[in-house]
């Protein structure tokens, strides 16, 4: 599923880096507020703020409801979090892109959450020079944190095992499609969705080898 972002503004006071302005509601798309007062929350049929199916809500740090920059010292590092969420029990992730004065996406670093089941997210981040940055605050359906979770249920338990294990075979291709070939390290990816259908081993030895640490660090490198 594509992400649903939320990308704030804001303008630089003094010396030192200036952090982005939040508001409280997420876009059904991606958009980009302008510079200003406050944002304006998007609204439908006069029904409130219009949310996606994976919104990003009350994103922090947030001075005055986002009238003042929030700011940081160069180096210095900060939180960045928002409540991000989806109808269902399917997994989801989030990541924070900073964005430089010039406009040129400068880093992407995965959230975790922050507790379990609060729905909050957080990553700590930091600026390497003075100036107007942003920052996105981007969610997603994750299907391998849902796939995992349902395989370590229902292999153990001898449920639907082959359709579960081929399931995972073919997300695991399509995630090492999305790593670029000069890091070499699709590889790692492949060989996971080959073990899961090598039928000549044990069910939980398939899925074990599709969940070692090598293949959680590329699947980190590159959700």
């Amino acid at each position: 599923m594509p992400p649903t972002h939320h990308s704030p503004t804001s303008t630089v006071s003094g010396t030192g880096a200036s952090l982005p302005r939040t508001s409280d509601a997420g876009p059904p798309a991606p958009r980009t507020p302008s510079a200003g007062p406050a944002p304006t929350p998007v609204t439908g049929a006069g029904t409130g703020p219009a949310l996606g199916r994976i919104p990003v809500l009350d994103v922090r740090p947030l001075v005055l409801q986002g009238r003042r920059p929030a700011k940081a010292v160069v180096g210095e590092e900060f939180e960045i979090s928002a409540t991000v969420f989806r109808e269902g029990h399917d997994a989801v992730a989030a990541h924070v892109v900073l964005t430089d004065p010039e406009g040129r996406p400068d880093s992407r670093t995965p959230m975790r959450e922050l507790a379990p089941g609060t729905d909050r997210w957080g990553a700590t981040v930091s600026v390497p020079r003075e100036g107007t940055w942003t920052y996105a605050v981007e969610g997603w359906g994750d299907p391998v944190t849902t796939w995992r979770h349902h395989a370590t249920v229902k292999v153990p338990a001898g449920i639907d095992t082959e359709l579960v294990l081929e399931e995972g075979a073919r997300l695991y291709e399509r995630a090492a499609a999305g790593v670029p070939e000069h890091e070499d390290l699709g590889d790692v990816l492949l060989a996971a969705a080959d073990a899961l259908r090598d039928t000549g081993r044990p069910a939980a030895s398939r899925l074990a080898a599709a969940l070692t640490p090598e293949v959680d660090g590329v699947l980190a490198r590159f959700p």
